[in-house]
């Protein structure tokens, strides 16, 4: 009990004497020992290299997670140590999505069957990401988190430890300095003929004695002072040299972390050109569906829009989203009278026919009685 009080004691000691020398050297009052040159830019670099780590960690995982609830979730989990839940990727959601919507619309049909080969694609895609993430999660982010999590961390305590040593030493310095001082002032004090008889001499003797014993009282000898600081030299020397090693221990994970970064980039080609050729392979399944696939897609559209204005419509293949094209070319193989600016327009029983060739569209509309037909090149 006793032994853990007096550490105690000691302890508060060196942490009241250590925070009045930081309050002094902030105010101005004392004077600091400068570290190494060397040592300061070891030490400069190291917190440079740890925050930008850091940085790097955070934005790596903003990008294979976007969701930041989802990245919360897995802090949490990683906290924990347990397993996170498995979450289904945006594109196997898309995928799941299409699939469903091909089989409800009928798988049957063109549209249908484009739909569900897109939905495949799709989940293909969202496994490809999911093999990426996890790559990239062993293969990057995880030597960097053991950076951050080990070796930042030593640096961070031994660089503590050594702002600690210093304070020690520059506080030995100056309780050295006043033992010295108050030292002068005693034997200053000795030295000095007695006071007269004088009041006034009286008074000031005795400030003086007051005064040099104050000091003394708060200060210790200069023997003592001087032991101090030698001890607090050596430490201070000892722990500049571990902090230095370590530190130069340090500077060669860059390679490490270079060659991590290689494995991410390859990680990332291969993702990408995975889902490029997953593209590539479904536009050729596109490709080969025969020209009437848009009938399936678009039903009834034309009718409706050539109510109003029979060349201004959009008319798209089915494997691509509709969107405003040119004004058509229009040939008419035998005259036809216009159609009036107002009103409702009655439409004759038509036949509709499309031609398509290579990236033309032809819509073709035909009157059964008269034979009349009329070409819309798209």
């Amino acid at each position: 009990m006793d032994f853990s009080v007096k550490r105690l004691a000691s302890d508060a000691g060196t942490f009241l004497s250590r925070a009045v020398q930081f309050a002094e050297e902030k105010l101005g009052q004392a004077e600091k020992t400068e570290l190494d040159v060397r040592l300061d830019n070891l030490l400069t670099k190291a917190d440079t290299r740890r925050r930008w780590t850091e940085r790097l960690i955070k934005q790596t995982e903003v990008v294979l997670q976007p969701n930041p609830g989802l990245r919360m979730e897995g802090l949490l989990y990683e906290m924990l140590e347990r397993e996170a839940p498995r979450h289904t990727s945006n594109h196997e959601q898309l995928g799941e999505c299409m699939i469903d919507a091909g089989h409800e619309l009928g798988p049957g049909t063109a549209y249908g069957k484009v739909l569900i080969k897109c939905g495949e694609m799709e989940k293909q895609i969202g496994g490809t990401q999911r093999k990426l993430i996890q790559g990239v999660t062993v293969g990057f982010l995880t030597p960097l988190r053991n950076f951050i999590e080990w070796d930042s961390k030593t640096v961070l305590k031994e660089g503590r430890l050594l702002e600690n040593r210093r304070l020690d030493l520059d506080a030995a310095k100056t309780r050295l300095k006043r033992a010295q001082i108050a030292d002068a002032h005693h034997a200053r004090l000795n030295s000095a003929p007695p006071p007269r008889e004088e009041a006034r001499a009286q008074f000031s003797y005795m400030f003086s004695f007051l005064h040099v014993k104050w000091m003394k009282m708060w200060t210790a000898e200069v023997v003592q002072a001087e032991a101090q600081l030698r001890k607090t030299q050596d430490d201070f020397d000892r722990q500049a040299e571990i902090t230095r090693l370590l530190l130069e221990g340090i500077s060669s994970t860059q390679e490490n972390h270079l060659s991590c970064l290689k494995d991410f980039v390859e990680a990332q080609t291969a993702y990408y050109a995975q889902c490029h050729q997953y593209m590539v392979d479904i536009k050729k399944q596109l490709g080969s569906l025969p020209a009437t696939f848009t009938q399936d897609c678009m039903p009834g559209m034309f009718s409706s829009a050539l109510v109003s204005n029979p060349v201004l419509f959009p008319v798209t293949s089915g494997c691509h989203r509709a969107h405003r094209l040119p004004t058509p070319h229009i040939s008419h193989h035998h005259p036809r009278p216009p159609l009036p600016r107002r009103g409702p327009v009655q439409l004759p029983d038509l036949e509709v026919e499309f031609r398509r060739r290579q990236d033309e569209v032809a819509l073709v509309l035909t009157d059964r009685e008269p034979q009349r037909p009329l070409l819309l090149t798209l």
